[in-house]
């Protein structure tokens, strides 16, 4: 797919964002935050959060796992960083700058791994879920929570119309769920759940399984 926004674009509006995003977002994505988290925890005690932000969500891990946290923003991970040490969250064992595209980890290194409203943000989403994919182990789970984009109707016409404003600041208005689909099937990754979150379903919880190992074995 093009590589439709511009990090620099992102950087900035970030930048921006940071010292107000959890008096704007926290009480709007809360519910589908917790859910992501959880669905994570149950996959493994080694997650990945990818798109960590200003680490709301990071209160959610118990001591029984291991979290690294990994945003593109400075300014975000500074913030995550003061709520790690205030609330001494011993779970969390790496906040650290990363383009989700290019992840500095292992392959294999993660039993699920996090994408946190971030998949529509990237230059390139395929290639960070190809990185997400990298680095998880086998059997593992890729879970995202976003807006995603509506398929059909009024609301596809206006994210289509919106479509331009929204590149300029550095997100995209639609991004239709099969997207996500069709790079599962080409990866090797089952969508096992979507779950609707928010005021009209604003926010959704899409949970990938891997099938690579089965897939292989049928081959």
């Amino acid at each position: 797919m093009a590589k439709d926004i511009d990090l620099s674009t992102i950087h900035r509006a970030y930048a921006i964002w940071a010292p107000f995003y959890d008096k704007v977002y926290r009480k709007m994505l809360r519910s589908s935050q917790a859910a992501a988290s959880n669905a994570a925890i149950a996959a493994g005690r080694q997650v990945l959060e990818v798109g960590v932000g200003t680490g709301l969500s990071l209160a959610d891990y118990p001591k029984t796992h291991t979290v690294v946290g990994v945003d593109l923003s400075h300014p975000m991970l500074l913030r995550a960083k003061e709520k790690v040490e205030q609330g001494n969250l011993t779970a969390i064992t790496g906040l650290a700058a990363m383009d989700a595209c290019r992840l500095g980890f292992a392959d294999g290194a993660f039993d699920a791994v996090v994408g946190a409203f971030m998949i529509t943000l990237v230059p390139d989403a395929e290639g960070a879920l190809n990185e997400f994919a990298r680095v998880l182990r086998p059997g593992g789970e890729i879970v995202l929570v976003n807006h995603i984009g509506a398929e059909s109707g009024p609301m596809a016409t206006f994210e289509k119309l919106v479509a331009p404003l929204a590149k300029r600041v550095g997100w995209r208005a639609e991004f239709p769920l099969q997207r996500i689909r069709d790079w599962g099937k080409g990866a090797g990754f089952e969508v096992v759940e979507t779950r609707k979150f928010g005021l009209m379903g604003y926010f959704t919880l899409i949970r990938l399984a891997d099938r690579r190992a089965a897939l292989r074995s049928a081959a």
